[in-house]
């Protein structure tokens, strides 16, 4: 017949407790970091979104001015063309310039048009890229802030989980010697999920209905553990069990 070991509900209790302090504060200190490099994230498509915005309006701004070098040499050449009508030696020669001159202009129609357009393009994107930047500067100033709040709380939780963790070092002391070395391996594997209230009749880790037995067991304060998933069961302070 297996020794019965005693270990008092109390104890249980306090010792749950502690486990799911840790795990929570665990939890913060990594989530800190998760926190930091998702505001990374997006400050970088912020950079990248400002950067593709400069670089097209830097293109379309070349181009237009191109187009208005092209309107420029090709308005200089209607004018030599103008000059030679005066000195033409022939009608062909006349009419020749005429021609060249009318598709000058044609063309420099057509130009001129796209030039417009190209102005109307650029101020759309200058609107674009002061948004681009807009939002740049503003994820850089949140990323700043959130880095700054970040580390405030994280020394805050850190501070909390060193005196959690002493405060459970010491809740262990108390654990009975011949449960000592099955409670370690179980926290060691299972963290809080080690330790289960009873709810009802059931385990309240994993709902497994438990035996008449089990529960008067625990009304003993006798160690038990859930016959499923083997968590030591303790009785919660606000459970009045019959």
């Amino acid at each position: 017949m297996a020794k019965k070991v005693e270990f008092k509900a109390e104890l249980l209790r306090k010792l749950h407790h502690l486990h799911r302090l840790k795990n929570e504060l665990e939890t913060q200190l990594e989530r800190g970091p998760r926190q930091i490099k998702a505001g990374e994230t997006m400050v970088a498509k912020a950079q990248a979104d400002a950067e593709s915005a400069k670089e097209t309006r830097k293109k379309a701004k070349l181009a237009s001015d191109d187009k208005q070098l092209q309107l420029k040499s090709r308005e200089d050449r209607i004018e030599d063309l103008k000059a030679k009508l005066n000195t033409a030696a022939s009608n062909r020669e006349f009419d020749t310039l005429k021609e060249q001159i009318a598709a000058d202009e044609q063309a420099n129609s057509v130009l001129s048009d796209e030039i417009l357009e190209s102005f109307e393009q650029l101020d759309v994107m200058e609107a674009n890229l002061k948004a681009a930047d807009d939002e740049l500067a503003k994820q850089q100033a949140e990323q700043k802030q959130r880095i700054t709040d970040v580390e405030a709380r994280l020394i805050d939780v850190g501070e909390n989980l060193e005196r959690v963790k002493k405060e459970l070092a010491e809740a262990e002391s108390e654990i009975p010697s011949a449960a000592k070395a099955d409670y370690l391996r179980l926290t060691a594997s299972k963290g809080e999920e080690a330790l289960a209230p009873l709810d009802g009749e059931s385990c309240g880790g994993c709902y497994q209905t438990l035996t008449t037995h089990v529960v008067d067991q625990l009304q003993l304060s006798q160690m038990v553990k859930c016959p499923n998933c083997n968590a030591f069961l303790y009785i919660p302070e606000s459970t009045q069990v019959r």
